[in-house]
């Protein structure tokens, strides 16, 4: 019997090793492909944006339509602050937009006259503005540089003080005036829903001509034609934009 189980356990101990290479070899498995998140632009957003503008306007003199002289030039600089809402889709690496814009806006200037030195004094200032604009956009990955263009209007002050007193002598109605505006940006999405961008733009704003009336200050009697100027007008702007974009997931690209 002992003989026997040792010339069990030599077998055993003989044949294990045939049989392991016997075994086949596990096969190969390829790893899995990488995949890159791809950042999608398309959807509405609405955001907050804020900067610094100003706004060049050179006045004539016309009374009657009859050119008499230049009154000056000032800049109307200042701060501003509003917000944006628009809508975004994307095709490949392009990017197609509409935005509104509407903000709130300080910008204030005056000069000297020229036709009356040391006599008066042009002030003017833009209390808001609005931006209607279609967008077109480069995008990589989450980065897109976009230019814009469309429809600009602002709201105008314009008035006629005494040089040294800031004392308004002169007034016209508060205007609403329509223009152009062309600018570009560029935008970085730090999350799936927020960006953020830097923006400037150029408002080409008409050539407005406007009346001026007394007020009853200065020695004036109230309601007298004071007199007629041409003003021409071009806004710049650089903003800070934040965005929140709803819509568009981020998507997989392998």
């Amino acid at each position: 019997m002992k003989k026997f189980l040792l010339g069990t356990v030599a077998l055993v101990a003989l044949a294990a090793p045939a049989s392991a290479a016997d075994l086949a070899a596990r096969p190969y498995t390829k790893a899995p492909p990488m995949v890159a998140a791809v950042y999608d632009w398309t959807g509405f957003y609405v955001g907050a944006n804020g900067g610094w503008g100003s706004s060049r306007k050179c006045w004539d003199a016309v009374p009657l339509g009859i050119f008499i002289g230049s009154e000056g030039c000032h800049d109307a600089t200042g701060g501003v602050a509003g917000g944006q809402i628009g809508y975004r889709w994307q095709a490949g690496t392009w990017v197609f937009g509409l935005e509104a814009q509407g903000n709130w806006a300080d910008l204030r200037g005056s000069n000297d006259s020229l036709l009356f030195p040391g006599i008066f004094t042009n002030q003017s200032k833009i209390d808001a503005f609005g931006l209607f604009t279609g967008q077109i956009g480069y995008a990589a990955n989450n980065v897109l540089f976009y230019v814009k263009g469309g429809a600009a209007v602002t709201a105008d002050r314009f008035r006629v003080s005494l040089t040294g007193t800031d004392t308004v002598v002169a007034t016209t109605n508060d205007d609403t005036r329509w223009g152009g505006v062309v600018g570009a940006g560029l935008e970085y999405a730090f999350a799936p829903n927020w960006s953020a961008a830097i923006e400037y733009d150029h408002m080409f704003m008409q050539d407005r001509t406007y009346n001026f009336t007394t007020n009853g200050a200065g020695g004036f009697p109230a309601g007298l034609f004071f007199g007629t100027d041409r003003i021409k007008q071009d806004v710049d702007l650089v903003t800070v934009r934040v965005n929140y974009k709803w819509g568009g997931p981020v998507v997989a690209k392998y």
